[in-house]
């Protein structure tokens, strides 16, 4: 989910030390700033509790969801704390901005945002541990170090441990700036920590959102309205009510608002099997409403006739005109790409139970604030008065963002008067979400006689997430074209444009966002270029980095080539491949981090096999080692699914397409062998969990194209006819 990210001051505000149970609790505030998705005041807090018998308790503000959260940013706080991570436990916060600040997680800005606040958090409470330990010796804090759960006194070795101080150390003076760790002395970020739940989830211990059990709890199914904007007709819910166990069929209008829900009937009864057996007993039907014509392949030829003509201008530098008349060279070419669901394994779930004034939610999410505000609107409380439980989510990729599935658990526990547990089913799931847009992209770009890009034309028109909020929107706005205009390819002469492209479904933040769709065509365009100009594609995409004179581009430049040759490196592009067999490259540059892919495979008449995958990555300061090295194996599992097989279907203006049988996912035959090289760098970390995913799309067509001649430019590229 791209937003645009703001990073915190380097100095915190410690907010409150105080015993909890006779030891040590720890607060650390932000400055206020605005926060990137909800516009809200930015001031999160980290709370460390210490307890006498040396126990350490941190507790993740931010939402776990397989991406590793909960342990990179606690491991940083035990790190600059001289914690020992054996004797940590982490908890997940719950759903509170006042206590933690804002809590949505997605835009991979979670580390970006809380690295520096949770350090300063873990070297505060170490010097409070320390001029606790000086005050019982009667010594010099200066004569003090702490180290693995203890505070030494230098001189005469004397040790007193974290528990010991844990008292004394509540009522110390707070440092409000501490010095933080150099690189060198780290002992958790940068290292290869195995996830602190990692024992839990292999043994099923872990609790999900679909997990959740409360007394009393009643279990809903719901079918929903399969056209957006479009409401019940009529209802016949005779055989459904005769099925035994059920105890109620809610209707469930249509919300209005960004994260409502679309409209629907849930039938509850006193267990979930019953329910989801009753809600196939429905007679629904539904008015299709404006959007009952919509259709995506009649769409997407649209798109494309939209961005093969001129459209509105955006942005525009030089002279491109003069450039395409005076081209030695010009290459032409259109690339698209259809909708996408997120698909995560855990359906939408959650359990809600309102009660008289406030509401209880247990649910999978990524913004419990979101759940706050929309519960808060629609049953007229205070957003304060919903409790949110934050649950693990199996899953999420943007999806849960959005709480249609909370408010319609709300709408049913609110008519039953009692807690309620709502299940998607996998279908519900797949043709009731917020669908990465469809979109087509145009680039003409023209050469000199040394292959020098002279011009850039890019046209791209796609229905945008905008259309949430402005279901109006007839085109992509300009702030979402930006990235054309800032590429750091060297380009004297560019013109960008945005066609007409209105939104006609949910449109919706997905994992790399509109980096996916940018990467595959800036990504195929140069490997097509290269072929023009009669260079390799690593060369070319060195030429172009470096004719960028811009000074404000320098860093980009910089470390997009590193990221470059490094993958070029390891994958031994240019090297003599059996018949069959090719190397494509391609390098992205999206939530300020460096992503570049060398994807190696061979084609056997329409048969593609991906071999190796080569995945260079410059995303500042690593964390952790293992998830982040999870997190790129997980972007070339989502790359290569979208990019041979994954679509999303629309006819007659409801999703076509039900389960895993008809939206294919890769499968673990299918994975390839997967090296991850990071750049060792000083930066501060940059965001890690979607930019593996741009670079991917165009590096296995390229691959493709230097195997058979075939080029793609079309994703997926093996559709299923449905």
């Amino acid at each position: 989910m791209e937003h645009a990210i703001q990073n915190p001051a380097r100095r915190t505000f410690i907010k409150a030390s105080a015993l909890v149970g006779g030891g040590l609790a720890l607060g650390v505030s932000l400055p206020s700033m605005a926060h990137q998705h909800l516009g809200s005041d930015f001031n999160p807090s980290a709370f460390i509790h210490l307890y006498k018998n040396g126990d350490v308790v941190l507790f993740c503000g931010r939402c776990e969801m397989g991406q590793g959260i909960s342990t990179a940013l606690p491991a940083a706080v035990a790190d600059e704390m001289e914690a020992d991570w054996s004797r940590v436990t982490v908890k997940q916060g719950e759903g509170n901005a006042e206590k933690y600040g804002p809590q949505a997680t997605g835009g991979s800005a979670s580390i970006v945002t809380m690295y520096e606040p949770m350090r300063q958090a873990g070297a505060t409470a170490k010097l409070m541990l320390i001029a606790a330990a000086a005050k019982v010796w009667r010594v010099s804090a200066e004569e003090c170090e702490a180290s693995n759960h203890v505070v030494i006194h230098t001189p005469s070795q004397k040790t007193l441990g974290y528990g010991e101080l844990a008292e004394l150390a509540a009522v110390q003076e707070v440092v409000e700036a501490p010095t933080l760790k150099d690189k060198s002395q780290f002992k958790y970020i940068g290292k290869a920590l195995p996830r602190h739940d990692q024992s839990m989830v292999v043994v099923g211990e872990r609790t999900y959102g679909v997990d959740t059990k409360v007394p009393g709890m009643r279990y809903a199914a719901i079918v929903h309205c399969p056209v957006l904007g479009g409401k019940l007709k009529s209802l016949d819910d005779t055989d459904a009510r005769a099925v035994a166990g059920v105890i109620d069929v809610v209707t469930i209008p249509r919300l209005d608002v960004p994260f409502g829900s679309v409209g629907g009937v849930a039938v509850v009864a006193d267990n979930s099997w019953t329910a989801q057996k009753a809600v196939k007993a429905l007679v629904v039907e539904w008015e299709s409403g404006p959007n009952g014509n919509y259709d995506t392949k009649a769409y997407r030829a649209q798109l494309i006739a939209n961005v093969e003509k001129p459209a509105e201008k955006v942005a525009e530098r030089g002279d491109l005109t003069a450039a395409f008349e005076t081209a030695e060279h010009k290459v032409s070419a259109t690339y698209t790409g259809g909708h996408l669901c997120h698909a995560p394994m855990e359906p939408n779930a959650s359990v809600v139970w309102v009660k008289d004034g406030s509401a209880e939610v247990w649910a999978s999410t990524q913004s419990p604030e979101d759940i706050q505000n929309v519960l808060g609107d629609y049953l007229g409380i205070e957003p304060k008065d919903v409790y949110v439980h934050v649950m693990m989510s199996g899953g999420a990729f943007g999806r849960k963002f959005k709480c249609d599935y909370v408010q319609e658990a709300a709408a049913i526990s609110k008519h039953i008067n009692a807690p309620v547990q709502l299940i998607w089913t996998r279908e519900e799931d797949m043709r009731t979400g917020y669908y990465h847009s469809i979109n087509a992209q145009h680039i003409e770009a023209s050469m000199d006689a040394d292959g020098n890009v002279t011009g850039w034309l890019h046209r791209a028109a796609f229905p945008s997430i905008s259309s949430l909020f402005n279901p109006a929107l007839e085109r992509a706005p300009a702030n979402s074209l930006g990235e054309i205009e800032n590429h750091p390819f060297g380009i004297a002469n560019l013109r960008s444009e945005t066609g007409e492209a209105p939104a006609h479904t949910r449109i919706g933040w997905y994992r790399a966002v509109y980096a996916i769709f940018y990467g595959f065509a800036y990504g195929s365009i140069a490997d097509e270029l290269a072929h023009k100009a009669g260079m390799d594609t690593v060369t070319f995409l060195h030429k172009l980095y470096d004719n960028n004179k811009n000074p404000e581009h320098k860093e980009q430049v910089a470390r997009s080539k590193a990221v470059l040759q490094l993958a070029a490196d390891k994958a031994g592009f240019g090297r003599k491949l059996p018949p069959g067999e090719g190397i494509g490259i391609a390098v992205h540059h999206s939530f300020r981090s460096y992503v570049a892919m060398a994807v190696h495979v061979r084609v056997t008449g329409d048969k593609i096999e991906v071999l190796n995958v080569d995945c260079a990555v410059d995303c500042g300061q690593v964390l952790n080692k293992d998830g982040a090295t999870a997190q790129q194996e997980g972007a070339v599992v989502m790359g290569m699914s979208l990019s041979l097989y994954t679509e999303i279907v629309f006819k007659n203006g409801a999703v076509v397409n039900s389960n895993f049988h008809d939206y294919p996912v890769l499968r673990i035959n299918e994975m390839p062998n997967v090296r991850v090289h990071f750049v060792d760098s000083d930066y501060p970390p940059t965001g890690l969990g979607e930019p593996g995913v741009a670079p991917f799309p165009a590096a296995l067509t390229n691959a493709i194209f230097a195997a058979s001649g075939t080029r793609h430019r079309d994703l997926p590229i093996k559709p299923m006819a449905i």
